[in-house]
């Protein structure tokens, strides 16, 4: 490997990790894959696959895919790479497209052939999409087979339809038939019950972890196993209120093996067993976006429980995307600081970025060095009053400073809606919103979650909170005002 120029250093236990940046000025790489060939394969939302050498940064357009329909969180998603390059040159891409005003998803098999990628064959067309929750991550399994998460295309009954192509894990052959073998023959479906998985990974003994955008509350990591219902549209995250335990009775629903509320926004994620940084060993790899931050989940020696989690370079590189893992043992993670919801102080001059994390050296665990960059506070779960709870559940929309972003998440600073009739607000945070409104001449089409299971002081506390702030001066409300919403929705 190249020695490149280590720009900051941590200190783990003995290990000191040293990152140093390798491509900038990308344009969102939604997707970073090792690949046979040692090089990193990368797609761009906007329609760009490259190859990338790890050891010099030297970048190789292999596609320019017309078609693709970015927007959002749509374009050029999620890519696998056939295990075996020289066997079998393929690479399979997943990328949102329109027909008409329709927004639909299309996986489909290139061949690689002398720096280009040629041949496509399409091999699930026309699945259903929308603004978001399309999904896109694509694995090939150990047995060949090719693995595929699609979104519940903001239709949480799609994730309980069997017979809909939505809010599943999908396997198919690489030809894009189905395996005899799938639970439901003649269905694609693996897997159902999921909202919006962002990672999949494959650990020892085969195991296949994703990981899963939840709605306000409960992101999830999970273990994917056939034929298997994972709740979401009925259930979140674990089986844990007297509704979701009265559900599971009539459908049983795997749980998570770890979830987050204040939820993180989980996206790619990567099966960790180098010993080059050996406290990460055994470990799923976690990227998130809201959180900004590089989460390591230690398993158990089975691996099908989390028995650690540590957190590193929270918000030290903006949202991060995905990651993956040399055969060496380095690990390369991928900024997304161009996309539509950028946190605050991003996009930087050198984004978007992918940075190479390896260790440097080894010292006794007696001797202690200050890091340049610090592993980050893990996330807030002890709610005390409106501006904690609006850290934890409204800043990565409408921002710290509540003017949202422009188009995708209306602001709170001089937003009537806010500063008017208190009861209408108070409902719209216990129960959410969605369809499109006009926001001071601006239209706006994100669904916002509900917040009910907020008790009622902590949810009169945020909305005092956004009421009283961002040089707002509407009225406070009490637990009161919210206990009365909430009957009147009953």
């Amino acid at each position: 490997m190249t020695n490149l120029l280590i720009e900051e250093q941590l200190t783990l236990d003995s290990t000191v990790i040293g990152m140093s940046t390798i491509a900038t000025g990308l344009d969102v790489p939604w997707e970073i894959t090792w690949g046979s060939d040692n090089y990193i394969w990368m797609t761009e939302q906007g329609g760009r696959v490259s190859r990338l050498d790890p050891r010099t940064g030297k970048r190789k357009v292999v596609l320019n895919l017309a078609g693709v329909y970015r927007n959002r969180s749509m374009g050029l998603l999620g890519m696998a790479l056939s295990r075996d390059l020289k066997k079998e040159p393929y690479i399979f891409l997943d990328y949102t497209y329109l027909n008409g005003e329709k927004v639909l998803s299309r996986l489909v098999r290139y061949t690689y052939r002398n720096d280009s990628l040629v041949e496509p064959l399409v091999l699930l067309n026309d699945i259903p999409g929308n603004n978001g929750h399309n999904g896109s991550r694509i694995i090939v399994a150990p047995d060949g087979k090719l693995m595929m998460s699609t979104g519940d295309a903001h239709n949480s009954n799609n994730a309980q339809d069997p017979t809909s192509i939505n809010g599943k894990i999908l396997r198919l052959n690489i030809d894009g038939t189905i395996p005899a073998d799938n639970p439901m023959p003649g269905s694609a479906v693996w897997s159902w019950g999921h909202r919006n998985i962002q990672g999949l990974a494959y650990g020892t003994n085969s195991i296949l972890y994703s990981s899963e955008h939840g709605d306000a509350i409960e992101d999830e990591l999970n273990i994917i196993q056939k034929g298997k219902n994972y709740g979401w549209g009925k259930v979140e995250g674990y089986v844990d209120t007297e509704e979701e335990k009265e559900l599971a009775k009539a459908t049983p629903v795997t749980e998570p093996i770890k979830s987050w509320t204040p939820t993180i926004a989980p996206a790619g994620i990567q099966f960790y067993n180098s010993s080059l940084v050996p406290e990460w060993k055994n470990a799923v790899l976690l990227t998130t976006l809201k959180a900004g931050a590089l989460y390591v989940l230690k398993l158990d020696k089975n691996g099908k429980k989390v028995v650690s989690e540590n957190i590193y370079f929270t918000q030290a590189y903006g949202r991060i995307r995905d990651v993956c893992v040399s055969p060496t043992g380095e690990i390369y993670i991928s900024t997304s600081n161009k996309d539509w919801n950028p946190s605050e102080g991003f996009p930087k001059l050198k984004d978007d970025r992918i940075i190479r994390i390896t260790k440097v050296r080894t010292e006794r665990k007696s001797k202690k060095t200050t890091p340049a960059i610090t592993a980050g506070p893990k996330p807030v779960t002890i709610i005390a009053g409106g501006h904690s709870i609006y850290t934890n559940y409204c800043t990565a929309c409408h921002k710290k400073s509540g003017e949202g972003v422009i188009g995708n998440f209306p602001p709170l600073k001089g937003n009537p809606g806010v500063t008017g009739n208190k009861d209408a607000l108070i409902s719209v945070v216990l129960n959410g919103l969605s369809g499109p409104r006009n926001v001071n001449g601006v239209e706006y089409n994100q669904a916002m979650p509900g917040f009910k299971f907020l008790n009622d002081k902590d949810v009169a506390a945020v909305v005092s909170y956004i009421r009283t702030n961002f040089g707002n001066k509407a009225s406070a409300v009490t637990a009161a005002d919210v206990s009365n919403v909430r009957k009147i929705k009953k």
